[in-house]
This record gives C-alpha cells, sequence and structure tokens, in this order.
C-alpha cells in the first residue's frame, strides 16, 4: 500500500514537502516515482527515484524546483515542491512497479497507486 501525505494550499513561490508512505512490499527493492493530474488533463510523471543507487528523474517542467529522495529504513519517499507555479496544481500520486525495478515517467509501468494528495498553489 502507498499513502501520501502534505498537500495542501500554497502561494505561489512558495514551498511544499509531499510523502509517500509504503507497507506490505519490499518497497526498499523498487523505484518509486510521484505523478500528478491536474483538472481536464492526462497524468503526467513528476519523478522517479531507483532503489539502489538513488538516481533520480524529472520531468523538465519540474527540473530545478522539485527534488525527490527516499528513506529506505522508514519505507518513505518525500518530494520536495519548491518554487512553486499555479500550474503545478494536482493531484500527486505515488507510484511503485509490481514486477519492474527500473525508473520511468510513464504511469503504465506503474502497478501500486496511492490515492493522491491535492497541491492547490494560488495567491
Amino acid at each position: 500500500e502507498l499513502v501520501e501525505s502534505g498537500g495542501g494550499l500554497a502561494r505561489p513561490g512558495e514551498s511544499l514537502r509531499l510523502a509517500c508512505a509504503a507497507s506490505g512490499f519490499n518497497f526498499d527493492r523498487y523505484p518509486v516515482a510521484w505523478f500528478r493530474q491536474a483538472p481536464g488533463k492526462e497524468r503526467e510523471g513528476v519523478s522517479c527515484i531507483t532503489w539502489h543507487d538513488l538516481t533520480t528523474y524529472y520531468a523538465d517542467s519540474v527540473k530545478g524546483r522539485f527534488t525527490t529522495s527516499r528513506d529506505n529504513n522508514r519505507n518513505k519517499v518525500y518530494l520536495q515542491l519548491t518554487d512553486l507555479k499555479p500550474e503545478d496544481t494536482a493531484v500527486y500520486y505515488c507510484a511503485a512497479p509490481a514486477f519492474k525495478n527500473t525508473c520511468s515517467l510513464v504511469d503504465s509501468a506503474f502497478e501500486m497507486w496511492g490515492r493522491g494528495t491535492q497541491v492547490t498553489v494560488a495567491s
């Protein structure tokens, strides 16, 4: 199971930190990705972090502003959102694959999903 937390309302330029808590599977052997979906838009891959060497990948739209990290001892992955913009408003989901152990920003590569946490950026 994956459970997201940390969403909320932020003003442009502010920061938020999202967390994804994992349970029920060998979390430390799988990559974890963050996706987001804004109203009326397709789900977008935001970031991914590998399980073994902690390599990170980011969508161009968030590169330099968002940072993902993980604590395998606590079964958690984090997404630090900085310099938030109104276009970052979306429901943010964390996801993990059930079979593959390579990072991706494509949602079809992931079988386990959290329920999401809402991030709203508005002045």
